[in-house]
């Protein structure tokens, strides 16, 4: 796409970076956010985004005053995640921001609101969620999180229906590749070269579909074209099933680095979709989740990586 005035909140994140990056080559793009870590809005502006600080915490009326509202698409991934364990903060804060943001976005084209799979209710390890699973928001490891996402997808589809704003709801997967961190597959590395133990579960293995950068950034214009009133959701994950116990057994073959994998109770869960409505949308993904992994440890942490 091009000629297009977008508007993309959580910018200096895993998933919406290379988002707004990639399109500020073809289009007018803004990036919302506190940009509190050093050189995050240096990073965007050298990419030709334009920067706006917004705090999604601060829901008063004027937080988004002097933002321009003719925006043509909104890609809305911005998140109090809910660390400090206030259920009710997380609600509010996320609720509200999606709120304002929409009304002030009013006469977009299309609104993208970036969910998650984590409020899918907890089924087998190796179950394909599709987009009518029944939720429970409940994740041991975030707790505050899901409740955090479902309330916020409400807010998101009353205010598609009352504003008449074309919208879609992707809950996303896991997200990965060179830019940022490096997404979970690069946690669990980190996690490989301090020696730290790494939680898997007692039977089994936790199951999920990895999004490489590349395939994501692509998929966004489809996602846009798919919104509508009301909301269209989707899943939002790669093509592959993935175990992540594969995943780490991979990432040894790569680097040699030993993972010292042990079984518990409690991990950090992930969830397998079903992308048969996914890839309607959008088309397949282009790369492999082994090809996405080996190019992410090339550009992260070059220097562990085998011949």
């Amino acid at each position: 796409m091009n000629g297009k005035k977008i508007l993309v909140t959580g910018a200096t994140g895993q998933v919406a970076g290379p988002v707004a990056k990639a399109l500020a080559q073809d289009n007018e793009v803004w990036a919302l956010g506190r940009f509190g870590t050093p050189g995050a809005e240096d990073d965007l502006t050298r990419h030709g985004v334009r920067t706006f600080r917004w705090d999604m915490d601060d829901t008063g009326d004027g937080t988004l005053m002097g933002l321009p509202e003719d925006f043509t698409h909104v890609f809305h991934s911005a998140v109090r995640r809910g660390e400090d364990g206030d259920f009710n903060a997380a609600v509010e804060v996320n609720s509200v921001a999606a709120g304002r943001l929409m009304t002030h976005c009013r006469t977009a084209e299309a609104f993208l609101y970036v969910s998650t799979g984590a409020l899918y209710a907890r089924q087998t390890l190796d179950h394909k969620y599709t987009e009518t699973d029944p939720l429970d928001g409940r994740a041991d490891w975030l707790p505050a999180y899901p409740v955090g996402k479902i309330a916020a997808e409400g807010t998101v589809r009353a205010f598609a229906r009352t504003l008449g704003l074309p919208t879609v709801i992707a809950r996303l997967n896991i997200a990965y590749g060179p830019g940022g961190y490096g997404g979970v597959p690069m946690l669990y590395l980190k996690r490989m070269l301090a020696g730290e133990p790494l939680p898997v579960p007692v039977e089994g293995q936790n199951w999920c579909s990895l999004l490489y950068t590349d395939d994501l950034v692509e998929q966004v214009p489809y996602l846009w074209k798919a919104a509508s009133v009301p909301v269209t959701l989707t899943n939002w994950g790669g093509d592959e099933p993935v175990g992540i116990t594969d995943c780490v057994r991979y990432l040894e073959e790569l680097t040699g680095v030993e993972a010292h994998l042990v079984p518990s109770e409690v991990t950090r869960e992930t969830y397998q979709f079903d992308p048969t409505l996914r890839r309607s949308l959008t088309g397949p993904c282009k790369v492999t989740w082994r090809e996405g992994i080996r190019r992410t440890v090339a550009a992260l942490y070059p220097e562990h990586l085998k011949d």
